[in-house]
């Protein structure tokens, strides 16, 4: 959440951030309730003082009408409390400085493309019609098991998609990130903390309400809230996590959408990177993030492009987004493959986390960014690395995690 505070001295900022984002909210409403809570704090805090003076007076009769009052004040200050604490949930973080204002994904910027589209001397095959005759994607036997936007990854598909799983573990190992398997179930409370919850975002997520439990979208979404309510000596900072999780969406609002294969499927795997900064650090960390994913694919050789969200396709707890898109040639466009955010101090404040510099006590800044969204990484390497034939070939720096196996041919049937 924002600092009250800074709502204060900003409110006419706030309301336009929050239109800049196209959220609706009540910031005078805010400051009323703010006022109200603030006001009846000061005159507990006199109640409370002359309670004590009676006190020492043995005034017994005055201390019994003063602990009534008391009793009525602190009812209504915990009622005012949680309107306040609601509303407050009710308002997004503020886009960054550097954010372009639009309305929506229309309007974001592409920043920088990278690499050479293929050049295919024949048509090329969608990467369902790869899958199904290299006998390693399997939605229609998924269909009858689970429904549709489900699928099977057979044979060298699995291989394939823990080679990406390895690659990306080494490659940020390496950087110093500590590897983590998160819960795929999380409490509601902690995913309301994070912010997804608001502006309808529980739509896309699949709840167990009985249990009290959401299923998480991604694996940032259990790692985050690992330090909630905890004090991290900035001299840990940056905390890196690299999180292999499987992910859940409905996909609300995508109905007709690419239906096909494994491009929006109710169940995907992803390795995801999250790091807890000091302000300061916050800038420079978003950019190390992006260079990752650039790392990543251009490892696997695959075109992509850079986007930078405007305000209008911010999330509700995001100030500042880059998404990677690699190039889907049957689709002959580029289609979002990562992203990287910075919520800034947004969810440190809702999460209670915060580290100790000097005697100073701050609320962490928080980021996240996704090194591989294995299905779309997947469909991306098939298209992009197919043959005439119907073969598709595995890029090089993947050939070690799979017993190096250089090629994926048709079976012999």
């Amino acid at each position: 959440m924002l600092d009250i505070k800074f709502i204060r001295e900003n409110p006419e900022k706030v309301k336009t951030g929050a239109s800049a984002k196209n959220i609706s909210i009540d910031v005078d409403q805010v400051l009323r309730f703010d006022e109200e809570y603030r006001k009846l704090s000061g005159e507990l805090q006199e109640l409370q003082a002359q309670r004590n003076r009676v006190s020492k007076e043995r005034d017994i009769e005055g201390g019994r009408e003063i602990k009534a009052e008391i009793g009525n004040k602190e009812g209504r200050l915990l009622e005012l409390k949680d309107k306040l604490e609601k509303l407050l949930y009710s308002v997004p973080n503020m886009p960054a400085e550097d954010v372009k204002v639009g309305k929506d994904d229309t309007q974001n910027d592409v920043v920088k493309t990278w690499g050479e589209v293929p050049d295919f001397k024949f048509t090329p095959r969608d990467h369902l019609e790869l899958g199904e005759t290299l006998d390693i994607i399997d939605v229609k036997r998924a269909s009858k098991v689970s429904g549709a936007r489900f699928a099977y990854l057979k044979n060298e598909a699995v291989l394939l998609e823990f080679a990406l799983v390895n690659f990306a573990l080494d490659t940020l190992t390496n950087e110093g990130f500590t590897p983590i398997v998160p819960p795929t179930l999380i409490n509601i409370e902690a995913m309301k903390k994070l912010g997804y919850m608001e502006n309808n975002g529980n739509e896309d997520m699949f709840e167990l309400e009985k249990d009290g439990m959401v299923l998480v979208g991604t694996a940032e979404q259990a790692i985050v809230p690992m330090h909630m309510d905890e004090l991290i000596n900035s001299k840990e900072l940056p905390k890196r996590y690299v999180g292999f999780s499987s992910s859940f969406r409905r996909e609300a609002g995508s109905y007709g959408k690419d239906t096909k294969g494994i491009i929006r499927v109710h169940q995907f795997d992803k390795v995801e990177m999250v790091s807890f900064v000091t302000e300061e650090m916050d800038e420079d960390e978003h950019a190390y993030f992006l260079s990752l994913e650039e790392k990543l694919f251009q490892a696997l050789k695959i075109p992509y492009q850079i986007v930078k969200m405007c305000t209008g396709d911010l999330g509700f707890p995001v100030a500042r987004k880059f998404d990677i898109e690699a190039w889907i040639p049957t689709q002959e466009k580029y289609r979002e493959v990562t992203s990287t955010s910075t919520t800034t101090d947004f969810q440190a404040r809702r999460l209670n986390v915060k580290y100790q510099q000097g005697i100073d006590k701050k609320y962490a800044h928080i980021l996240n960014g996704t090194a591989f969204a294995i299905g779309r990484t997947i469909v991306a390497i098939l298209e992009n690395y197919q043959e005439e034939d119907g073969s598709v070939v595995i890029p090089e720096v993947l050939r070690k995690y799979m017993n190096n196996i250089e090629k994926i041919s048709p079976k012999q049937s």
